[in-house]
């Protein structure tokens, strides 16, 4: 049975979460809207601390981790209709404890982690005491880590890393980072790296360029180009187990294109929000723009697309959720998923835009923020073309080649089987023909 439903106790919740985001979050982003990847001055931590405690009391705080970690365990579906919620801004995610990279960050600690790795890092992190990183990507292998070339090579009871890793974002707020290195090069390709829990202060880590988004100020959070000299780590900063890092960048990556793909989906829905109330309250040679036919169109495909888009990802985590894991299936449908967040964030927010006039593409409205993130739903967690290449071969792994020389579909076969199948039937239909004298 199909059913489009959200129970009623779920429900409401995320009614809660669409006021209070509006009421408490939002007015962060217009003041400080560069603060929420810092550890906050005291001033600050009065604001948004009891926010904090007011989202853990509704038990809605870092909901993606299970309750022994102080969240909830929710599945893929309801932390999809929250991060749907949360999108618009950035601050968002921040108050609700499912802040990138940290939330990925937090689930492979949690699935891979030690105890004592546990407790030392994760705990913290779900606190909202400090914040991590992520450093995978290089700058000559992107986001192939069959090329990279950055080595942790045994030394004694420990590891030492050399190498650089391109961003790694957060990194200049970041207590800790996870660190994808080469540990075997003459292992298979997806055997040859492993994880590593290093801290910030550990002596070797420079930072060679703190690189920001475009577009973004200097006071806005990096992503830097980090090079290891020398980093110097003990036998405990192996997170799992040594040849275990691309298994573990792909459970921390799998589920975060979900949250991505339903955060592009809550952007679009703000811009496309904006659109309506735009077209309805302004007027062109006599006429409401509501009333204008290229304006109906441009509501009307902003709206299909958002609304398909919406109900494939949440199918999406719905599959994930009814135990099929990261499947085959699912992670061809993860793959679509992040191709379409890059194509309908950018169509809406352009139409939005437009519609906005020059008013859209001032500083006066939050379209510019919304704008410069579309290309990068195109890059996050892989580029389109890996994804789309993805797609292909797990929709092809299915089907099967025409067996002879013509499709299965070729008419001429096609009425010569039917003609053998009914021959009696067509026999009969001739000669009541004949009899008819037709």
């Amino acid at each position: 049975m199909w059913e489009f439903y959200t129970e009623p106790e779920f429900a409401s919740r995320l009614e809660w979460m669409r006021e209070f985001v509006q009421e408490e979050v939002a007015p962060l982003e217009v003041l400080w809207p560069h603060h929420h990847h810092r550890v906050p001055p005291p001033w600050l931590k009065k604001v948004i601390d009891p926010l904090k405690d007011e989202v853990r009391r509704r038990g809605l705080w870092a909901c993606h981790l299970g309750p022994e970690l102080g969240g909830q365990g929710f599945g893929q579906v309801k932390l999809s209709l929250m991060n749907e919620i949360l999108a618009p801004y950035q601050w968002g995610p921040t108050i609700f404890g499912v802040q990138g990279p940290d939330t990925g960050n937090a689930e492979v600690l949690a699935h891979y982690g030690t105890a004592a790795q546990k407790e030392r890092y994760l705990r913290p992190l779900l606190a909202g005491e400090l914040f991590s990183a992520f450093s995978m990507t290089e700058p000559h292998g992107g986001s192939d880590p069959t090329g990279f070339r950055c080595r942790a090579v045994r030394d004694g009871d420990g590891w030492v890393i050399d190498g650089e890793k391109f961003f790694t974002s957060n990194s200049e707020q970041a207590a800790f980072l996870i660190v994808m290195a080469v540990t075997d090069p003459d292992a298979a390709p997806h055997r040859r790296m492993s994880m590593f829990l290093v801290p910030r202060e550990t002596p070797g880590i420079e930072t060679v360029r703190p690189t920001r988004y475009m577009g973004e100020p200097a006071e806005a959070i990096d992503h830097a180009l980090l090079r290891y000299n020398g980093v110097r780590v003990t036998a405990d900063a192996l997170l799992g187990e040594p040849g275990q890092g691309f298994e573990i960048a792909q459970t921390r990556l799998s589920g975060g294109r979900v949250h991505h793909a339903m955060r592009a989906v809550g952007q679009a829905r703000y811009a496309f929000d904006m659109a309506c109330e735009r077209v309805l309250s302004r007027t062109t040679r006599g006429r409401s723009l509501a009333d204008q036919q290229l304006v109906q169109q441009a509501i009307t495909d902003s709206y299909a697309q958002i609304e398909q888009f919406r109900l494939f990802v949440l199918r999406t985590a719905w599959r994930i959720d009814q135990g099929q894991g990261y499947t085959p299936e699912v992670r061809r449908d993860i793959a679509v998923a992040k191709v379409l967040s890059a194509r309908v964030a950018h169509d809406v927010v352009h139409r939005a835009m437009h519609l906005h006039g020059a008013l859209g593409v001032s500083d006066e409205m939050p379209f510019s923020t919304l704008w410069q993130l579309t290309p990068g739903y195109g890059i996050w967690d892989g580029p389109t073309e890996v994804h789309l290449s993805t797609a292909a071969r797990l929709i092809l792994r299915e089907r099967e080649p025409a067996p002879g020389d013509w499709p299965t579909q070729w008419l001429p076969a096609r009425v010569a089987a039917a003609r053998e199948k009914h021959a009696e039937a067509l026999a009969s239909q001739a000669a009541e023909a004949r009899e008819a004298g037709v």
